[in-house]
């Protein structure tokens, strides 16, 4: 129990210094640091990055940035699709899909250490409406790529929807911001309901884990505004790069380890 707290904290920590993206450590905190079976460690890092993103909506609720038509669009498709993602996990040995995993986790890392852009498509129109011609079809098909990822292998992705918000449908970084976490939200409660059938929850170390991840979010978000962001970011991509790297290793070494 003191393990989830303690990684759940450093988990809420990363989200609320970096805004989205933390949750990626999320399963292999559970997997290697709780000692976790991945088959549970995903539905309880899908609780996890459901409630970080709620908390992080809440003081965005009142700012106007959130695109609640791309948000809705992009979410159903996305909570569709994570059903997918579910069933594939649920016939792939344990190892394939943390193998997996890592290899997001190397391309998410990666990503991160790219300079972000703000130029991209032109789904959002200069008066602040929504070019639906461009944008349904877009929305749709990242939304239903993000989602089936988000039921596959446990995780938000935020990484992934904020660029594809501004490269491909061309909102403002703040509109992505907010946009993403509730779609995020309506991703990882898919994915959850998804599993929710299949595996039984440790609802106490559940709930630890969760409490600590929230908690440490709302403590960093305080702090994020005076640190350099450009800074935090690439060395938490250095972080999931070394994560990903460990991960492998102990694939190798162990590979059944993942599995009780």
């Amino acid at each position: 129990m003191t393990a989830a707290v303690l990684l759940g904290l450093l988990i809420g920590v990363l989200l609320g210094l970096l805004g989205g993206g933390g949750s990626i450590l999320a399963v292999p905190a559970l997997v290697y640091g709780v000692g976790m079976p991945l088959r549970t460690a995903i539905p309880t890092s899908l609780v996890v990055v459901g409630f970080s993103a709620l908390t992080g909506l809440v003081p965005r609720l009142r700012t106007g940035q959130i695109q609640w038509r791309i948000a809705a669009v992009f979410g159903l498709s996305g909570a569709a699709a994570a059903f997918g993602g579910a069933a594939v996990n649920r016939i792939l040995p344990p190892w394939l899909v943390l193998a997996g995993f890592a290899v997001l986790m190397v391309g998410a890392g990666l990503r991160m250490l790219r300079e972000p852009s703000e130029e991209g498509g032109a789904c959002a129109l200069p008066g602040g409406g929504v070019h639906w011609q461009t944008c349904l079809p877009k929305a749709v098909a990242t939304g239903a790529v993000v989602g089936f990822l988000t039921g596959l292998f446990g995780v938000g992705g935020g990484f992934l929807i904020v660029p594809a918000l501004v490269l491909l449908l061309g909102l403002p970084m703040t509109a992505a911001v907010g946009t993403s976490l509730v779609i995020v939200a309506v991703n990882a409660a898919a994915g959850f309901v998804a599993y929710a059938g299949h595996v039984t929850l440790d609802h106490a170390l559940t709930a630890a884990f969760a409490g600590s991840a929230v908690a440490g979010s709302l403590v960093a978000g305080r702090a994020a505004t005076r640190l350099n962001a450009g800074r935090l970011r690439r060395w938490f991509a250095y972080l999931v790069l070394a994560v990903a790297v460990l991960v492998v290793v102990l694939l190798v070494i162990d590979p059944a380890a993942i599995e009780h």
